[in-house]
């Protein structure tokens, strides 16, 4: 691989065993290992570690000995079941994608879609863009390029972000046609704090940068990553208490900023916390449509793609209970009573309570807080309404042309 890529590449083959000697000799690292066995001397968990790596060549190799477990046991222990929906992907297994989703958990969106796939009979795993930001310790950023992690580099001058979204255009372009891998990245920078998920057309901008097609077609510099839109869908958002915090935090002093441990606390609270049911659902891929755009003028073509994209994300929702509830109540109505039950009704009120009863604030706005999280039940299911209605309106419109 050409060494261009170096700094924000996962590690290769010939460097796992290197990088693994490096990450249990991390004093960090070791501690957080403590923390999951503490009766353990430090030299017994070094041992069973170095002994279960034995056989580790590479990225996949280290996701299927050590990250595949851990994930499936965080399914088991802290949902009610994953599913997968892939049924609109085609049916050859061999070819690659880049998995353009929406955003629910910094770690997890992933992490769940690696297992997925490969429970499906899919070759490999997805290599993911994680922001280096939230690589705060060493033994962090360690960690993730073992698991086909790439690095976004994050907080940069405007020239300085140019050139690294260039060249991370053409790693993905590198890794999906010659090294052959899956790509996952998120729709946008950062989640959407009310769960309203719109696509960044600066992210397709950036994944098109990258391209060696010589036409100068916006379409012909993103076929060969062959994206699919990615709907994750959760019952329950476990860090849906530190959004709404936030919130207020945000409305009562507009300068405030989370700090790194608040940063961990949102990943540890999405790792470990409550997401009820999880449902993954694959779009077809964009280049079985991507030419339907080709009379749009360049200036707006990634703005309508990006809608486009989002549609597809909408209608793949898996809306649950606590969604209907959740706009009701916003609304003031019972239109879509028949989604639910009292029993749901029940339980989704001491969800709330409790998920609000976590949250500790001086000047703690109750009433406010509890909009902000019904906002974020609500927004999914406004907007599979609104991209539902839009396709029947299209479809309606087709056939009474013909």
């Amino acid at each position: 691989m050409s060494n261009e890529f170096d700094e924000i590449r996962p590690y290769e083959a010939g460097e796992m065993q290197q990088a693994f000697d490096e990450l249990i000799n991390d004093r960090q690292f070791s501690l957080v290992l403590k923390g999951f066995v503490p009766w353990l001397p430090k030299s017994v968990r070094n041992g069973l570690l170095k002994l279960a790596f034995i056989g580790v060549k590479t990225p996949l190799d280290f996701q299927q000995r050590f990250m595949k477990p851990v994930v499936k046991w965080i399914i088991r222990k802290h949902t009610d079941g994953c599913t997968f929906n892939e049924k609109l992907l085609p049916r050859d297994k061999s070819l690659r994608y880049t998995f353009v989703s929406n955003h629910r958990d910094i770690v997890l969106d992933s992490a769940f879609l690696d297992v997925m796939l490969v429970d499906a009979g899919y070759p490999t795993t997805v290599e993911i863009g994680i922001g280096d930001n939230l690589l705060i310790y060493p033994w962090i950023k360690r960690l993730v390029r073992m698991n086909k992690a790439f690095t976004v580099r994050r907080g940069l001058s405007l020239r300085e972000t140019m050139a690294a979204s260039q060249l991370m255009s053409r790693y993905i372009h590198h890794a999906v046609t010659e090294k052959k891998e899956n790509i996952w990245i998120a729709q946008r920078e950062g989640r959407a704090k009310d769960s309203s998920d719109h696509t960044q057309d600066a992210v397709l901008k950036m994944l098109a940068m990258g391209s060696s097609a010589t036409s100068g077609l916006p379409a012909d510099n993103l076929r060969d990553l062959n994206i699919v839109p990615l709907t994750i869908s959760y019952e329950f958002d476990p860090c849906d208490y530190l959004k709404a915090q936030e919130f207020q935090q945000k409305r009562d002093n507009p300068s405030f900023k989370k700090s790194r441990q608040d940063d961990l606390d949102n990943m540890k609270t999405g790792i470990f916390g409550y997401k009820g049911r999880v449902r993954y659902t694959c779009a077809a891929p964009i280049n079985t449509w991507i030419d339907e755009l080709s009379d749009l003028p360049k200036t707006e073509w990634f703005k309508i793609l990006a809608e486009r994209m989002d549609c597809e994300i909408y209608r793949g929702y898996t809306l649950y209970p606590c969604n209907y509830i959740a706009l009701d109540e916003l609304e003031g109505t019972n239109t879509h009573v028949d989604h639910y039950t009292k029993s749901d009704q029940e339980r989704f009120e001491k969800y709330l309570a409790g998920q609000l009863a976590k949250i500790q604030l001086p000047n703690k706005d109750e009433a406010f807080l509890r909009e902000r999280m019904l906002t974020m039940y609500a927004n999914p299911l406004r907007n599979y309404l609104n991209a539902t209605t839009h396709s029947d309106q299209e479809s309606e419109k087709v056939t009474s042309e013909k």
